[in-house]
C-alpha cells in the first residue's frame, strides 16, 4: 500500500490506518457482493475500494475556508 497519512493540521486530525484498512475491505466486499462474488475481479475490487476510501478520506481533512 501506498504511503498515505493525511493530517490536518488545524486539529490535528492524523490519518488512521487501522480504520482506513477496515474501510477499504468492507468496500471492496460490497463490490464483490454486488457481482455475486465472480472470480477474477479481486484485485480490481480492492484497488477501487482503496482509492474511494483514500478520496473520502482527503475530502474529510480539507480545510473549509
Amino acid at each position: 500500500m501506498a504511503d498515505f497519512n493525511p493530517v490536518k493540521e488545524s486539529n490535528k486530525e492524523v490519518f488512521d490506518e487501522d480504520r482506513f484498512q477496515k474501510m477499504v475491505e468492507e468496500r471492496a466486499y460490497c463490490k464483490a457482493e454486488k457481482r455475486g462474488f465472480a472470480c477474477g475481479h479481486e484485485m480490481e475490487d480492492w484497488f477501487e475500494a482503496e482509492a474511494e476510501v483514500k478520496n473520502q478520506y482527503f475530502y474529510w481533512f480539507q480545510d473549509a475556508e
